[in-house]
């Protein structure tokens, strides 16, 4: 019995060593949600670039092929044809050319956690101090025993020492 009581700290270390490597350890419960949201807005990202980059496509190749695509985007440059005539407005803002939108960057964050060595030093401080608290408890209880063992004798009949009422 006095060599199970003494597994005791072992269990506790193993426990505490579990239990910090879950919370807040490398693989931990919070490292994998941040991980998590942190590939859901990268796919986010990956599928709006990928949405401007086919709409880079189209426009490219309308303006390989289309003929009423490019002079659409002469006219925007103040080309003219031969034939048409020009008419100046003074006073209007000039034609915004359009600005083509690609993306945020999106930088990675570390996550907070604690090492492996750190949660193993935690579980071992833990499983010592279990050891010291088992190990006084046991010599505490010792102590204890061999005092009441002691009894004293008067005249040949032994006497207890019992609390007064």
């Amino acid at each position: 019995m006095k060599r199970v009581k003494y597994l005791l700290p072992l269990i506790v270390c193993t426990f505490v060593y579990v239990l910090v490597s879950i919370t807040v350890g490398q693989s931990s419960i919070n490292c994998y949600q941040n991980l998590n949201y942190q590939k859901k807005l990268i796919s986010k990202q990956t599928s709006n670039l990928q949405n401007i980059n086919n709409e880079l496509i189209l426009e490219l190749t309308a303006l390989k092929n289309d003929k009423d695509v490019i002079a659409a985007y002469a006219r925007k440059l103040d080309y003219v044809k031969e034939g048409e005539k020009l008419v100046k407005i003074n006073g209007l803002k000039p034609a915004q050319t359009s600005l083509y939108d690609t993306g945020s960057v999106i930088k990675h964050e570390e996550t907070k956690f604690l090492s492996e060595k750190m949660c193993k030093i935690i579980s071992v401080f833990f499983g010592i101090l279990s050891f010291i608290l088992v190990f006084m408890f046991d010599t505490n209880k010792d102590f204890l025993l061999k005092k009441k063992d002691k009894k004293s004798f008067v005249a040949g009949v032994p006497v207890y020492d019992l609390p007064q009422i």
